[in-house]
């Protein structure tokens, strides 16, 4: 959530100072070329107040000289000299009364002919076109000579815009590092925010991860965050309050059932025993009474074992599982031999961190599945493996197997295939195998093994936590 919150943030900060710097930019070009332009407006209303009262053209054969004519003809050179703007006074008819340089003169078309048309009409220069920082064009203004009322020459400025074009960049320079810096503090406070924000969400998550994975103890610290994310915080900590009171009640009755029940089923069977001797020898109906109370304390037994187990607290150690797994091949041996089913392991050392007694509990009931189910003369074989994060047991059979819809549910409470009814077990030993496997951070996995068979993975974490790192409830370090 924090990578698209984040961009999000960023980008509507973006766009607002966006939204701010380009009329920024803008009008700061636009202030830049009115100075330039009303400062020419100066220049050439000055220069119109001099050209006001010269003469018409002097007859160079006469020899008649106009004094004011040289004085505006100086005027124009020095302001030409000085400022590197080109320009002129130019009669009606385009020729020109002075201007400056001598080269100069008033062009056919252009900028410069339009400004110089719209003079003629009486009309000053007032807003000449935006010139921006990557065009090379010059400004031009032209303004009118008036005299009786009527316009009798025009004066025209060409001024080139590099000074002014360097201004505006300058000042977009200054308006991009301040947009560059507001942009860095905004990131910061939107990292800051973001992080204020989903805090409590990472916590959130976090506990719900360990509660569902069997840490029931792990509740949300409420501090820090929204308000509405507080909240939050304290109705997750009551449901899970909630959930821990039903689960700790069911598995009390669970245990306290089964407790409860052994005695008296103990004694029907002792009863049933004493019956058996005063009938004949080999009643079937008695054998299968017998057998039903059997199965019926097995399943006790079971659901104890259950109980206990999603009860217990594992003790965690560093375990050698290669040994482990070994010693387990070892002791089940016997029994697969007298099946006829040839039980074979290839057990490496490896450690894992592990609960001994849980493991070897676990690897009992999968090694004891594997060895019901498969045929005589078939082979099991129980394979140790590990990678860099976990250890793993892998038992492998050739017996029948599970279709794709039974791998779906095996390790269900009470859960048996309809194909194996008449195997002996309460269809409990896989759920106590995962709760003591989930208790210690360990899963267990089914998956087809070719040609047929099924094939049952252990696996376990190869370490502990790190120091400092909060231990999961419910686990001890030994």
């Amino acid at each position: 959530m924090h990578t698209r919150l984040l961009p999000l943030l960023i980008v509507l900060m973006a766009a607002v100072l966006l939204a701010l710097g380009v009329p920024l930019a803008v009008s700061l070009a636009g202030a830049q070329q009115q100075k330039v332009v009303v400062d020419r407006i100066d220049d050439t209303a000055r220069f119109a107040a001099l050209a006001q009262f010269v003469t018409e053209p002097a007859d160079p054969v006469a020899g008649d000289v106009n004094e004011r004519r040289e004085t505006l003809g100086k005027e124009l050179s020095s302001y030409h000299d000085v400022y590197g703007i080109r320009a002129g006074v130019f009669y009606r008819n385009d020729s020109p009364m002075a201007h400056a340089p001598a080269d100069w003169f008033l062009p056919r078309s252009g900028e410069v002919r339009d400004a110089f048309q719209e003079a003629l009409l009486s009309r000053r220069s007032h807003d000449p076109e935006q010139v921006w920082p990557w065009q090379r064009r010059n400004l031009v203004v032209a303004s009118p000579v008036i005299r009786d009322g009527d316009v009798v020459a025009v004066v025209v400025t060409d001024s080139p815009t590099g000074q002014m074009r360097s201004r505006i960049l300058q000042g977009w320079l200054v308006i991009a590092a301040g947009e560059a810096a507001a942009m860095l503090l905004a990131v910061g406070a939107a990292l800051r925010l973001t992080g204020w924000v989903l805090r409590p969400v990472r916590i959130l998550d976090a506990t719900t991860h360990d509660i569902a994975t069997g840490r029931l103890k792990s509740r949300v610290a409420v501090a820090g965050g929204p308000p509405e994310l507080r909240r939050l915080a304290r109705s997750f900590n009551e449901m899970a309050d909630n959930v821990e009171s039903v689960l700790e009640q069911q598995r009390a009755f669970v245990a306290d059932a089964s407790h409860q029940l052994r005695n008296p089923l103990s004694a029907l069977l002792l009863r049933i025993e004493l019956l058996a001797l005063e009938l004949p020898e080999g009643n079937e109906e008695i054998a299968s009474v017998q057998a039903e109370g059997k199965r019926l304390a097995r399943v006790l037994d079971d659901l104890l074992g259950l109980a206990l187990a999603e009860h217990s607290e594992p003790h965690l150690q560093v375990t050698d599982i290669g040994a482990l797994a070994a010693e387990r091949v070892a002791a089940w041996a016997p029994t697969a031999e007298a099946k006829g089913v040839r039980l074979v392991g290839s057990c490496p050392p490896t450690t894992a961190w592990a609960d001994p007694v849980g493991l070897s509990s676990a690897l009992d009931a999968v090694i004891d599945n594997a060895v019901k189910f498969t045929p005589e003369g078939e082979t099991v074989e129980v394979t140790v493996g590990s990678d860099r994060d976990t250890s793993s047991v892998v038992v492998t059979d050739n017996g029948p197997g599970l279709t794709d819809e039974e791998l779906t549910r095996v390790g269900d409470r009470f859960w048996r295939s309809g194909r194996h009814q008449n195997v002996n077990g309460s269809g409990l030993g896989l759920s106590i195998t995962r709760a003591l496997l989930s208790a210690g951070g360990g899963s267990i996995a089914y998956d087809h093994h070719e040609p047929h068979g099924l094939r049952v993975t252990v696996t376990v974490p190869r370490h502990g936590f790190a120091a400092g790192e909060d231990l999961p409830q419910g686990l001890t370090d030994r």
